[in-house]
């Protein structure tokens, strides 16, 4: 089960935490993953790992922001089977704290990256005969996270594309689903909790823990299990769906 051997998929933000997490089993399944990263040196990591466990993997230079270079690497990797769109920056702030600068920003990221991703990513799909496009979006698009506005607004945009997407390539053999992670332990958060709580990261890291119902914050290699699920031929069947993957975030807190 859950074999990806001659699939070609592409990871977008795949040299750090819950991408990398993705790129690597999606290596170990059998499939030839392409990352897309800023630089090189941010998909090391990733690259080597995938190497050293005889998969096959290759980098590509890439801002998901810029269309012309998302065309260009699209291009180049040709027919694909499967698209994680994963890349995406966080943000702080209310409507009323959140600058338009840093508004466009988050949305050109994470609102626009990701439609240039599927603009150039559909018909590669269609040149391979179909196949699985995950977009990661986050709890933050289902409830309501405080100081997460531009963040959120992003989040609720991609679970909207995933909808359409799904309804309009279904004659294409082209499924599309989203993932929505609560809190995951990344090198993000461990990032966060050391720029604005030096003193007391130890205490704030418990405390973001137990916000999830479950007692702790998820790990990357889960919810990467969840999306080798969802680009394997096993879930032929499911389209058009949003999994929650939060420890009972969004139905236990009450």
């Amino acid at each position: 089960m859950f074999s990806l051997q001659t699939k070609k998929a592409v990871v977008t933000g795949g040299g750090s935490g819950i991408g990398q997490a993705i790129a690597v089993l999606l290596a170990k399944q059998g499939a030839e993953v392409h990352i897309l990263e800023l630089g090189e040196e941010q998909a090391a990591d990733t690259h080597a790992l995938i190497r050293e466990a005889g998969g096959t993997a290759f980098v590509h230079v890439c801002n998901v922001a810029a269309q012309p270079d998302v065309l260009r690497v699209f291009e180049e990797i040709g027919a694909i089977h499967i698209l994680v769109n994963n890349a995406g920056i966080a943000h702080v702030g209310k409507a009323d704290t959140t600058t338009e600068e840093d508004f466009d920003r988050i949305m050109q990221v994470n609102v626009k990256g990701v439609y240039n991703c599927l603009y150039a990513g559909i018909p590669q799909l269609r040149k391979a005969g179909g196949g699985s496009i995950i977009n990661m979006t986050s709890i933050a698009s289902i409830v309501g996270i405080p100081d997460r506005f531009a963040y959120s607004t992003a989040k609720g945009a991609v679970r909207a594309m995933t909808l359409s997407v799904a309804k309009d390539y279904l004659a294409d053999n082209i499924r599309c689903n989203c993932i929505s992670p609560a809190r995951v332990h990344t090198p993000f958060v461990d990032g966060f909790l050391a720029k604005n709580y030096p003193d007391n990261r130890e205490e704030m890291f418990e405390k973001l823990s137990r916000t999830q119902p479950i007692g702790r914050m998820g790990r990357p290699d889960e919810v990467a299990a969840l999306a080798l699920y969802l680009c394997s031929d096993e879930a032929s069947f499911v389209t058009g769906c949003d999994y929650p993957i939060d420890g009972g975030f969004t139905t236990l807190n009450n």
